[in-house]
């Protein structure tokens, strides 16, 4: 792709890729323009060509044709200098390492210009007690964050994290969230995969939704929110609970009141939540 096909503030451009294992699609002409400092949540199904995406975004996987630029590089051809400004986390790292988490951190940091410093990236993902132990003697959790330790070290403009809050109880994945609000904040680019819809909406300023290999639904989470048309009204009559799918709520209300005296039961209106947004879009796989 040439230069002045790129806007400035483009961080991730995808034009048409397609990545093809004989007559399976794995990626079947799929678009992308993905900002700087843009926090970027890509979901979709299991096999429906998200890693597949990612990994050769990443420069780990070629793909069959199509356009490709990641901070004006094609990631195929990808240089020393342009792999020291990205950041990779992958499903799991961490626990082929035999060193210890504050040994990983600082020797992966020799690999770079500017690493940060292993003590505060080890506070940062919550490792500071636990820096000197084995890998294999932590958790899943922990590993975890010791992952996103290793994609953090060289100071990267862009970030690109695989499922990373699997493994982590309730506590840790805020703790994560904070981190990756700080690291917005520092205007780092990320691109973020997860299987926690509450994850990408919570962090996401986009979500892209790929099925079969293709964009099914890109938009912000409020957006993705807004293609559900219908309410759904529910109340408890006569120790039965009762549930009405409506486009319109309030006339479905207006008729509720009237045919019920008194007050209605455990009466709640609700919109169908992103996740709600996410199952109809692919079709009910997760």
């Amino acid at each position: 792709m040439t230069a002045s096909v790129l806007v400035m503030t483009t961080a991730i451009e995808v034009r048409d890729l397609r990545k093809h294992y004989g007559d399976k699609h794995a990626v079947d002409g799929l678009d992308l323009t993905i900002e700087q400092g843009e926090v970027f949540a890509l979901l979709g199904p299991n096999g429906a060509g998200k890693s597949t995406t990612v990994e050769i975004l990443e420069g780990f996987r070629k793909r069959t044709s199509g356009e490709v630029s990641v901070l004006g590089t094609d990631p195929a051809h990808a240089t020393r200098e342009w792999r020291e400004r990205v950041g990779f986390m992958l499903q799991s790292t961490s626990d082929q390492f035999l060193l210890t988490p504050r040994e990983s951190v600082t020797h992966m940091g020799r690999l770079y210009p500017n690493p940060r410093s292993t003590d505060e990236l080890l506070a940062v993902v919550g490792l500071e007690d636990k820096a000197d132990v084995k890998p294999r003697t932590l958790s899943g959790g922990m590993r975890r964050r010791l992952d996103v330790a290793l994609a953090l070290v060289g100071s990267p403009e862009l970030v690109f994290l695989d499922e990373p809050t699997t493994g982590f109880d309730p506590e840790a994945r805020r703790q994560f969230w904070a981190l990756i609000e700080s690291l917005r904040a520092d205007g780092i680019t990320i691109v973020l995969t997860t299987h926690y819809l509450d994850e990408a909406e919570h962090l996401a300023d986009r979500i892209a939704i790929i099925s079969d290999g293709r964009l099914a639904a890109l938009d912000t989470p409020a957006g993705l929110r807004a293609m559900a048309t219908d309410a759904v009204v529910t109340w408890r009559e006569g120790g039965t609970q009762r549930r009405v799918v409506t486009p319109t709520p309030t006339a479905t209300l207006r008729e509720l009141f009237a045919t019920t005296e008194g007050e209605v039961t455990d009466l709640a209106v609700t919109k169908p939540s992103l996740e709600d947004v996410y199952l109809s879009i692919t079709g009910g796989a997760q």
